[in-house]
């Protein structure tokens, strides 16, 4: 049985209140758990003590267990302690489509061909001068 450490999502709407649960990779976000953990309120400011609550010896319990936290409550786990958790980074996510980078492509084209063409004169001119 795979395990996951994640988020629960309770409250009403716009007003979101989560709890950190230990459930089984396969049942839904909200259905059964097998462990409630803690609890996040994320309407709370950042430094508020109350925002991110985690008994942190059960969370360790299911750590050595192979439970699998994900990225936002490895997040509240490295800030705990308890793991070391790094910023993912993916270089790829960043950037645009095909799509997007053949019209960037097409709009420095037009701009490279509007340049010469304004540049064009310039030099017509300048030799005309010159003689």
């Amino acid at each position: 049985m795979s395990l996951k450490i994640r988020l629960s999502r309770g409250g009403s709407k716009k007003r979101p209140f989560y709890s950190v649960v230990v459930a089984d990779a396969r049942m839904p976000r909200d259905g059964r758990f097998i462990e409630k953990l803690g609890t996040y309120n994320p309407l709370l400011a950042k430094d508020d003590e109350n925002r991110i609550k985690i008994d942190t010896d059960r969370a360790k319990h299911w750590l050595e267990r192979g439970a699998q936290p994900t990225e936002r409550v490895a997040r509240f786990l490295g800030t705990a302690g308890l793991m070391n958790w790094k910023h993912g980074e993916n270089p790829n996510k960043g950037k645009p489509g095909k799509k997007a980078q053949e019209r960037a492509e097409e709009r420095a084209e037009r701009a490279r061909a509007a340049e010469e063409a304004a540049n064009a004169p310039a030099e017509e001119a300048a030799e005309e001068t010159a003689e």
